[in-house]
């Protein structure tokens, strides 16, 4: 487990203040008992306690430990993989449905910002960069597909255009949004955890489980509690390990790895990014990049499939950043940290039941800040009994990755395939 850069973390060390969560002891009863502090379980929590609901939620670690406070803070649009797997699998009716609920994922962040009153640096914009001209294509194949689906807010750039708006020539073409953006990903964690456990919502940290039942009515064990409940979910992404084989084995940990500069003072920021927009390429092992509050710049980039850290950090992403800004070469790097991320074999998020009454959703491919939100959201709806929803993208079908125990090894092989297409590009 990427454990050792968590202390390193920017945005740990900018935190919000937060009260620190019990441990569970003893044994407690809820009407829904949920594993995992992150968005998905937290969204959860929220929707449920607002409800009425007798809802506890279990954290191995502490709120946000996982992907939710180690992400680029990056609010992307739609699914990793596009809308063409959804209509394969739903028909183009069920997929614009499905791509509606993506563009709800981002209000739904943006409206809980504003009635919880969460302090996250929230910032719209967002710059699709190019890094050949073939990439140029799959811009507009973006906009036209974005377009299909009534999404207009939006705006090809041209190379001119966008060397105008950032201070590097790399890039050939760009595609800028105005519903997408950036926050503070822990912050906004911290302040859903404390808009839940304010609704009635019991948090507990320091407090893994060790093993659940699903048969029947769902209990859950951790060293010092157990839990007895009417209904789960379990809300781990890819923490999940080895709690259950089937999560095990349709969802591949994957580590990525984000940085942090010293502060670069207000004018150096805005001429790298003039206008603070969140900027991503259009790789398959993507960087991508936006400034901090206090003016650093926060790049994140190089993807592990090895689930190892790399050696000395901080220089392996200072070589990335230096090749879109080479003007940074004087500039320290304060913070580098990394964390696993859920993908699935078809990187759309994966939702469904575990039991009668046992929920999870996990899998989001490196677009879980919107999209969790919105999951947790509709899990809370289906134990609700409006399952509508829930159903609708709980009918998307995963297969396992293949290779069993030997699943990771293929994997990086395959990644290593897709380094060189986008290199060869």
């Amino acid at each position: 487990m990427i454990k050792s850069s968590e202390g390193m973390s920017w945005y740990r060390a900018t935190a919000v203040p937060s009260p620190a969560y019990p441990r569970l002891s003893g044994e407690v009863r809820a009407d829904v008992c949920i594993i995992g502090a992150g968005y998905t379980g937290l969204s959860a929590a929220l929707e449920l306690a607002q409800a009425g609901y007798r809802t506890v939620v279990l954290e191995a670690e502490v709120v946000g430990f996982g992907a939710s406070g180690r992400n680029g803070g990056q609010i992307c649009t739609g699914f990793s993989p596009g809308q063409a797997k959804v209509v394969a699998q739903l028909g183009e009716a069920d997929a614009k449905k499905c791509f509606d609920l993506a563009e709800e994922a981002k209000a739904l962040i943006e409206e809980r910002i504003l009635r919880h009153h969460i302090d996250c640096d929230l910032t719209w914009g967002y710059l699709h960069v190019a890094k050949s001209q073939s990439k140029v294509r799959h811009l507009r194949e973006m906009k036209e597909e974005w377009e299909h689906y009534g999404y207009l807010d939006h705006k090809l750039l041209t190379r001119e255009e966008l060397e105008d708006k950032l201070g590097t020539k790399v890039f050939y073409g760009g595609l800028r949004e105005g519903r997408a953006g950036h926050f503070h990903p822990l912050n906004y964690c911290l302040g859903l955890a404390g808009a839940a456990s304010a609704a009635g919502a019991q948090i507990h940290e320091d407090s893994r489980v060790l093993r659940v039942q699903m048969a029947g009515r769902p209990e859950a064990w951790t060293d010092a509690g157990h839990i007895k409940a009417d209904n789960m979910i379990i809300a781990c992404d890819a923490y999940a390990g080895r709690l259950t084989d089937k999560l095990y084995y349709g969802i591949m940990p994957v580590t990525s790895f984000v940085s942090a500069t010293e502060r670069l003072g207000p004018n150096r920021a805005r001429s790298l990014i003039r206008d603070n927009e969140a900027v991503a390429d259009t790789n398959w092992v993507l960087d991508y990049f936006h400034l901090s509050s206090d003016d650093r710049l926060l790049f994140g980039g190089r993807a592990s499939y090895s689930n190892y850290e790399p050696p000395n950090l901080r220089s392996n992403i200072k070589r990335r950043m230096l090749r879109i800004f080479p003007q940074l070469g004087d500039v320290a790097i304060d913070y580098a940290w990394g964390g696993y991320i859920g993908i699935t074999y078809n990187r759309l998020p994966a939702l469904g039941r575990l039991g009668p009454s046992t929920y999870y959703a996990h899998g989001y491919s490196g677009q879980g800040v919107a999209l969790a939100n919105l999951y947790g959201k509709l899990m809370a709806e289906a134990i609700r009994g409006q399952s509508e929803r829930y159903d609708l993208l709980a009918r998307i079908k995963h297969l396992p990755f293949p290779g069993g125990s030997f699943r990771l090894p293929m994997l990086v092989a395959a990644m290593a395939w897709y380094r060189l297409r986008d290199a060869l590009s």
